[in-house]
């Protein structure tokens, strides 16, 4: 009898063999941090046309307000509050860049 895996099976198996590129906690103030996840994985998750996996969360008052990541079969996204929009992922180096420039915007726009 062939056993057929499951979408959390798969997701592991790439994870067990992934390597860490980042991961970081970084305080922004004393109400606010970023928590930052970056994996080069063997195989692109579905979803995604890449090798990464990544979390990226801004969280403020102990709530996530902004959160970049690919979960297996949604692919590249960020969410905005509860708004989830689609993100154009073209390398490790501009997400950062993306994500951050994100997180400026946040943090002026409350301190306005």
């Amino acid at each position: 009898m062939l056993l057929k895996s499951s979408p959390a099976d798969d997701i592991e198996v790439i994870m067990a063999n992934a390597k860490l590129l980042l991961k970081r906690r970084q305080e922004r103030t004393s109400r606010s941090f970023v928590d930052l996840s970056v994996f080069e994985v063997p195989v692109p998750l579905k979803g995604s046309s890449h090798n990464y996996k990544y979390r990226l969360a801004y969280v403020v008052d102990e709530v996530c307000v902004l959160r970049y990541d690919n979960e297996a079969g949604k692919g590249d996204h960020k969410h905005i509050g509860l708004v989830e929009a689609p993100y154009s992922f073209r390398d490790v180096s501009t997400l950062l860049r993306d994500f951050f420039a994100e997180v400026e915007r946040m943090e002026d726009d409350e301190n306005s």
